[in-house]
């Protein structure tokens, strides 16, 4: 006898206390506690079986029981263990618990009479009258499709059931988070894997997810491509290979011949389905989620939304809200499983107030958030951190390379600035204002440096859980673009434009374009379109002189090019080619000239800027033998993302190896460059040693955040370290080593040696390494803590090994 058989004993007529719609997790859990508390429900359930989502999970698959750091507060047992296990226990305790479940019963209407009673109407005719609803029907029946031309395809599909299904296939799957991983993983065992990633790394699966698909990526069974975008899938007719999928990536366009496409993107929730029930969402984002309290109910009074659908599609966490719903609609104190781990983030601010109510100051303080629901500020807050410095405290300094994101709940923060004199003044950002964006988004140092006001309070958001954020809520993602943008043009366009002003250039929106290494942005002799203003990366300019090309200048983020076929309204007079990935903000021509036209202080200041580009072209012209060869041989060897680089001149090396020497030195033995390896053109040479990037590809996935970058830029390895491997694997230069600690020596420095000849000599006592201990990642960090800098440089006798930014590859070539 199943547990619909043996409980359904109510009339339609019958009113119940709590109707649940779908039995996955959280209405699973709430069921649980309803019939724990004997209190009157009904479970309906669409499909002939309990808990369709992970019903449909592919077979074998191993479900997690993350967030790890939550307990489990449900009548309901769940572990991490097989798909089938997770279901046949919970098919168990629905028999065990009572519980009400009616299959096949699929809701069509929901109508909230003037008594309050809701009636629930299904697709097979029958009805349910309830006090209060819960909905736990999930995003299911709204995959997301590719959105290319060649979508629907027979051989693209949106899901796997059974990985043993496919042999000896070339298999696309696309998507970054836990079931494109997943089925990466599974299918890789008898096929050959290439998972797509538009992002630069897995910010949104699990931990241990993350961890399995870092792990296939080194091993080489999965093969990662990042920051690729899908252009098109076409059919080749080949019964071979039968579709070819073509994506942008950084590197370029590439064309995949494969047997099938497989696109785990999400899905989105039934929105019209939703609404016509009478909820409301608090914005026109198709992939918005219902507006909800912090107990889960939405704008239709008595009815309330858990899971998936209310934005939270982790096991755990579903079963924890359906657990706390139902003691909620029974009138139970309910304290949220993420209560105590809240309240230690919010440290003293507002100790008197409730989390809900402190949140709730927060959200209503910074707009940023106001699109949020109260649940996703609860997630927010757990990775966040709340500041209460004093006046006058500096939170970061121009040129610090710190990256997260600072919000002002209370108070106000001071922000120096410069005008176009060189003059410094403070400008106020207040309540409800954030900063810290441009270093997010560009990779590059703080812009400004930043003070705290009267009464400052912050809420700090790590790095990683904003650009979460950017990716998956669409409002927070265009406030953050239109401040960036406003603030770009302010600090690097137009020190002394009126806010009026700066509309008026961001008039009829701003297209951002992107572009591979070594595309072309536009050429010399095209028209003026945009005025193009850097965003991430960097470009050169160059152009044509007695038929070579010349190198005229490197542009990196925060700048902007092609102002001056706008100024003078003539072709273009240069082609910009980005060095590495690049992100590009254009600002119409019209809007430009408008406001140009408009304010001649600002004409004379662009003018000057542009007399003194013309003058260094000039120059560059004038001194160009072959330069620009090197130029392009630098930015070749990717040295374009560095924000420090170790160069050798040729000429003056004399190969005495202190440079290798000096390092093993200072780092316990261990030496972190390779003088001898590298490339080199004509009198400069590349040795192997760490550029720490602008936004370093070793810090992709680093499980424990072990990987830093100091205030002054090095970019270095914590004792965090594990030793999985990932950042050797993740950096394309080959200059992280896996490397066992050295035992002490007890050496005397290097330059006690060369100097007084006191201890032992480079190479007269070799460091032992046990081969029993776990090996950890190392790599150069710049000396950060040595006075004087960077050792190899010190050491060297001629002067050969210097350490440059980019910025002054210009300048080093004509010194060369």
């Amino acid at each position: 006898m199943t547990a619909m058989d043996s409980r359904e004993k109510s009339s339609a007529d019958d009113v119940l206390m709590v109707a649940i719609i779908g039995s996955g997790p959280a209405g699973l859990s709430a069921a649980s506690r309803a019939a724990e508390l004997q209190a009157s429900h009904v479970l309906l359930e669409a499909e002939n079986h309990a808990s369709d989502t992970i019903h449909k999970y592919q077979k074998g698959k191993h479900v997690m029981a993350e967030p790890s750091v939550l307990p489990l507060q449900s009548g309901m047992s769940f572990s991490a263990g097989k798909r089938e296990a997770v279901l046949d226990t919970w098919n168990r305790q629905l028999e065990e618990q009572g519980v009400n479940i009616r299959y096949g019963c699929r809701a069509a209407a929901i109508a909230r009479g003037d008594d309050g009673i809701f009636t629930i109407s299904c697709e097979n005719g029958s009805e349910v009258r309830a006090r209060n609803v819960v909905l736990g029907i999930g995003l299911q029946g709204n995959i997301r499709k590719l959105g290319v031309p060649g979508e629907n395809l027979e051989q693209v599909q949106y899901t796997v059931r059974d990985p043993e299904e496919y042999e000896g296939e070339t298999i696309i799957v696309v998507g970054a988070g836990d079931a494109a991983i997943e089925n990466a993983l599974a299918l890789s065992r008898q096929n050959r894997v290439i998972l797509i990633n538009k992002d630069e790394e897995f910010a949104r699966c699990k931990e241990g997810n993350l961890a399995l698909i870092l792990a296939a990526g080194k091993d080489g069974s999965v093969e990662i491509r990042y920051g690729a975008r899908t252009v098109k899938v076409e059919d080749t007719g080949s019964p071979d290979q039968p579709l070819l999928y073509v994506a942008k990536t950084p590197t370029g366009e590439e064309s995949i011949p494969c047997h099938r496409v497989v696109a785990r993107l999400g899905a989105s929730p039934p929105r019209k389905l939703v609404e016509s029930f009478g909820i409301r969402f608090p914005n026109n984002d198709p992939n918005a989620v219902p507006a909800l309290s912090g107990t889960y109910e939405s704008s239709l009074p008595g009815l309330y939304i858990v899971g998936a659908l209310g934005g939270y599609p982790l096991i755990k966490q579903a079963m924890n809200q359906g657990n706390e719903v139902v003691s909620t609609i029974m009138g139970m104190a309910v304290v949220p499983a993420d209560e105590l781990l809240i309240k230690s983030r919010l440290g003293n601010f507002r100790r008197e107030y409730t989390v809900s109510e402190a949140l709730s100051v927060i959200q209503h303080c910074v707009p940023l958030f106001e699109g949020m629901t109260a649940l996703q500020m609860r997630d927010l807050m757990l990775e966040s951190s709340i500041l209460i410095p004093a006046a006058g405290d500096i939170i970061f300094r121009k040129n610090d390379y710190t990256n997260s994101f600072l919000s002002i709940v209370e108070g106000s923060v001071e922000v120096e600035v410069f005008d176009a004199n060189g003059q410094a003044s403070w400008i106020h950002l207040r309540r409800g204002q954030f900063f810290g964006e441009m270093g997010l988004i560009s990779g590059r140092r703080r812009s400004a440096t930043v003070r705290a006001g009267e009464d400052c309070v912050l809420l700090e958001t790590p790095r990683r859980l904003m650009l979460k954020l950017i990716a998956s809520i669409e409002d927070v993602r265009k406030q953050i673009d239109e401040v960036f943008l406003r603030r770009a043009i302010s600090t690097y366009v137009g020190p002394n434009l009126y806010l009026a002003e700066i509309g008026q250039l961001m008039e009829g929106g701003v297209e951002v374009r992107r572009y591979a290494s070594n595309e072309i942005v536009f050429n010399e002799g095209d028209e003026p379109d945009a005025l193009y203003l850097i965003r991430r990366g960097s470009v050169t300019v160059s152009k044509k002189v007695a038929g070579h090309d010349v190198v005229l200048s490197y542009v990196s983020a925060g700048n902007y090019v092609g102002e001056m076929a706008l100024l003078n309204d003539i072709p273009r007079t240069a082609t910009v080619q980005a060095t590495v990935q690049t992100e590009m903000l254009l600002l119409k021509a019209e809007n430009f000239k408008r406001v140009l036209a408009g304010n001649p202080e600002w004409r004379a200041e662009m003018d000057a800027r542009f007399l003194q580009r013309v003058e260094s072209n000039v120059k560059r012209e004038q001194q160009q033998s072959g330069g620009s060869d090197i130029i392009r041989f630098l930015m070749g060897q990717g040295l374009g993302e560095g924000t420090d680089v170790l160069l050798i001149d040729e000429s003056l090396c004399i190969q005495c190896n202190n440079c290798e020497t000096a390092c093993a030195e200072t780092h316990e033995g261990m030496s972190r460059l390779n003088r001898a390896a590298g490339p080199s053109f004509r009198n400069i040479h590349v040795p192997t040693s760490c550029r720490h990037c602008e936004h370093p590809h070793c810090m992709k996935d680093c499980p424990p955040d072990a990987i830093r970058r100091s205030d002054a830029g090095e970019v270095f390895i914590s004792d965090a370290c594990i030793g999985c491997g990932n950042c050797e694997r993740n950096c394309p230069y080959g200059v992280i080593q896996m490397r066992a600690p050295a035992p002490q020596t007890g050496k005397t420095g290097l330059l006690a040696w060369l100097v007084f000849g006191i201890g032992e000599g480079p190479g007269e006592k070799v460091a032992v390494y046990d081969p029993n201990q776990p090996k950890k990642a190392v790599k150069c960090d710049m000396c950060k803590d040595q006075k004087g800098g960077a050792a190899c440089v010190r050491a060297c006798p001629t002067g050969a090994a210097i350490r440059v930014a980019p910025e002054r590859f210009m300048d080093f070539e004509i010194d060369s």
